[in-house]
């Protein structure tokens, strides 16, 4: 068996670098290799709009044809392509054009039907006599096709006129009429008028008309009443039945209530299927708060409880369309049911002319996962930027209690590598049990209501966990409880909050060595490496919209705030007990240990900017803080921050950077950190070939200690030099796509480096470095934001 060694893994970035470099020559030098003759290589597509309003990015998804696409202005695809004989069909040559892009031949009708749809675009924005001339310029077999669009100002909204027969409708039409839309007085827009048609569809339909639909709104538009403003008639057609003889009669709209809900809980479409007369024979329904379940299962295998608080949709209530599609989504939430379908119909006696009783009757199939499952995973883990591999043995139990409890637990056994220039090649392993229990509620002492539930699908947290960790130079133990809530607001933010959370951290054994010369000439890295008790509360915030269909760009940002040890320092003053002393401080004790006392808080914001189908352009700031007071003169080793390695500043290798402007003493283990993160991060990502990506960064940042540190000097955050403190660095990075994992090289170049003093920090004036010295290679998985 052949394994994919680092070294083979940084051989093979190296060819790919190379293959890519050789495909931006050859794109350079002969993009018209395989242009036919007599025929032109698109080459560019240019607009020029005259009217602010409009942009160029507007205009260009109805350009019809594009030249190939560029990475840094070379056709790299294209230059794929060429590198093949296309006269021969083996490897390489079928694969270089089937990964790369055939040349795009000028198409004077498709500049025709640019200038059609561009056109046709303008006048749905308003631009009705807006007019698009095209002009081409031919050179060395290369054509550059030029849009000029010339605009006057766009034609108004003047009135919006209703044309509502059937009354019922009309009346919660004008009753939701300040929801709409279309403002008078702003530029005609067909895309509003069709936002308008889907959200009035939606609330009739949740008002109970569920065969509403929007094919029964229309709107008619009025261009002729001058001064460059149109009328819009706002038009709902009545609906369309068949009357007696078989003849199309339009009646009013039929507002539906919901008269039976029947719910099955354990629905397996196979069993459904193929299911016989025996079968149908051993369902039972059972009456439930005025549900119906239907099952042939005696003892319910979720709590009928449970799949009522995930219901919006109640017997007795009119139809509503919002209602239903929550009831689906919280169901799912539930990660019990592998399945879940709502479906409607009207009962027989319905089915004729006029729906007479106006009811309708809901099924909802539910389809259960696998309560319990084991399974032994095999992973990848990149943790600080350390590269490694993980074995977990994996319990699983969706139901534990039969309310949708989700109860995991993972037995562990990492180990990872990690590179230093002093220290060389160097590992940790961990080994560890977690265990977590999860409620699809609020357990006291918070809301409790079924609205809140409802509305907000809570959950509350329970985990508790203990790791054992061989570091180089010392061994910990940590053992870890939590107790929490989560619960989501809207469909992309979500707040985590734990008001509970107790750490235990003891570090059994440190190695002499690095006790002596590292930790013991600091006063603030001997109170970093004590045992401790960390006992708190978190608090998160999320916001992702990153699965909006509507959004192509997309943020991201994380809040997290943290406080520990003040309630247990107000109980132990309240309760009389002594403090304890050393030669450091002056502290309580709990238990024989000391408990940390600090506030820490940081902010993570990320924007990912799309250019194309191929590149992005990754924008990233992070700011975070950590205040040690009163029971603690440093925060906890495991709460404070560091730089570099594949997450961080990737010119540095992990926890080498910093704090500040300190210059760390030599050791065979380096392990820098502060209390303050200040880092900011631009990527531009590109797609390649293959599984191939590329990606070019600049990193900036630095961490710093809060606190003027003797030990350590140039470490202390100062507002009026932190700027001066930043270290810089560039570089670039392939990334290859795996489907299951995503593996990661990045070179780190360093820029600026602020260990060093005036001119020196600068990589072109300075001297007596090597390019080793400035430089660091890291492996890891995944993105690293």
């Amino acid at each position: 068996m052949k394994y994919f060694t680092p070294n083979k893994y940084i051989k093979f970035t190296g060819h790919a670098i190379l293959t890519i470099l050789l495909v931006f020559i050859v794109a350079s030098c002969n993009p018209t290799k395989y242009v036919p003759k007599g025929e032109t290589l698109l080459d560019e597509d240019h607009i020029s709009i005259n009217h602010a309003n409009v942009k160029k990015s507007d205009i260009l998804p109805y350009v019809k044809q594009k030249p190939n696409k560029r990475i840094f202005g070379a056709r790299f695809y294209l230059g794929l392509y060429n590198l093949s004989n296309i006269n021969k069909d083996k490897w390489p040559h079928n694969w270089l054009r089937k990964i790369g892009e055939e040349p795009v031949v000028y198409d004077p009708e498709a500049t025709e039907k640019s200038k059609e749809q561009i056109q046709s675009y303008l006048s749905s924005k308003g631009y009705f006599d807006g007019k698009v001339a095209d002009t081409v310029i031919t050179a060395n077999r290369k054509s550059k096709v030029f849009f000029n669009i010339d605009l006057k100002p766009p034609y108004t909204i003047h009135d919006i006129k209703y044309e509502i027969a059937d009354t019922t409708i009309a009346k919660i039409v004008y009753f939701d009429s300040m929801s709409c839309m279309i403002d008078r007085g702003k530029p005609y827009d067909v895309d509003i008028l069709q936002a308008e048609r889907s959200r009035l569809e939606r609330f009739i339909r949740d008002q109970g008309f569920y065969d509403f639909s929007g094919e029964h709104i229309y709107f008619r538009v009025d261009s002729t009443i001058g001064h460059r403003q149109v009328d819009i008639y706002y038009g709902i057609r009545a609906f369309q039945t068949i009357g007696p003889g078989n003849t199309p009669e339009l009646v009013p709209h039929t507002q539906f209530k919901l008269r039976n809900i029947y719910i099955y809980p354990d629905y397996y479409p196979r069993e459904v299927l193929s299911g016989d007369e025996a079968y149908q024979k051993s369902l039972d329904t059972v009456d439930y708060n005025g549900y119906y379940f239907i099952t042939n299962i005696k003892k319910p295998t979720i709590k009928y409880d449970v799949i009522l608080q995930s219901l919006y949709i109640r017997p007795g209530t009119t139809f509503n369309l919002s209602n239903t599609e929550r009831s689906h989504n919280h169901l799912m939430a539930l990660k019990t049911y592998r399945l879940a379908n709502i479906l409607y119909n009207e009962p027989v006696q319905n089915q004729y002319q006029g729906h007479v009783n106006n009811v309708l009757d809901a099924t909802i199939q539910l389809t259960p996962m696998s309560r319990q499952s084991f399974s032994v995973e095999l992973e990848g883990t990149n943790s600080g930027g350390n590269l490694g591999g993980a074995l977990n043995f994996i319990y699983q139990n969706k139901n534990l209690f039969h309310g949708a409890e989700q109860f995991n637990m993972k037995l562990k056994g990492a180990y990872e590598a990690f590179s230093q220039s002093t220290a060389g090649i160097k590992s940790t392993q961990e080994f560890g049990v977690e265990t977590s229990l999860r409620f699809p509620k609020f357990l006291v002492p918070l809301v409790q209501g079924e609205k809140f539930i409802k509305n907000y699908n809570p959950t509350t947290a329970i985990q508790v966990a203990y790791n054992y960790q061989n570091l180089p130079v010392y061994t910990r133990t940590v053992a870890n409880a939590s107790f929490g809530y989560l619960w989501d607001v809207g469909p992309y933010k979500s707040h985590m909050i734990y008001p509970f959370q107790m750490n235990v951290v003891k570090i059994p054994v440190i190695d002499p060595d690095y006790y002596t010369k590292v930790i013991e000439t600091s006063n603030y890295l001997i109170n970093s490496y004590k045992d401790v008790m960390i006992a708190g509360g978190t608090y998160s915030y999320i916001f992702n919209n990153q699965k909006i269909k509507l959004s192509k760009d997309y943020w991201f940002i994380r809040f997290n705030a943290e406080a520990s040890g003040n309630i247990m320092r107000a109980i132990m003053r309240l309760s009389g007990a002594q403090l304890k002393s050393d030669s450091l401080s002056s502290h309580y004790n709990l238990f024989g240990q000391p408990f940390a006392q600090f506030i820490r808080t940081d902010i993570d914001i990320r924007y990912n900017r799309i250019i194309n189908d191929v590149s992005s352009v990754v924008y990233r700031a992070f700011f975070g803080i950590g205040i040690p007071y009163k029971n603690s003169l440093a925060m906890p080793f495991e709460k404070q921050y560091f730089e570099g390695g594949a997450n961080g500043i990737r010119g540095w290798q992990v926890r080498s950077l910093g704090p500040g402007s300190y210059l760390a003493p030599s050791a065979t283990y380096i392990n820098q950190t502060g209390d303050i993160k200040i880092e900011t991060n631009m990527e531009y990502r590109f797609k390649l070939f293959w599984i191939l990506e590329g990606a070019l960064f600049v990193d900036a940042g630095n961490i710093w200690a809060i606190k003027k540190d003797l030990d350590r000097p140039g470490a202390q955050f100062k507002l009026n030099k932190f700027l001066d403190d930043f270290a810089i660095g560039t570089g670039f990075g392939m990334r290859f796509d795996l489907k299951f994992v995503l593996l990661r090289t990045d070179f780190g170049i360093k820029l600026r480096d602020p260990k060093y003093e005036g001119n020196s920090r600068l990589i072109f004036s300075r001297t007596g470095t090597t390019f080793a010295d400035n430089t660091a290679i890291v492996i890891a998985i995944g993105y690293p934001f």
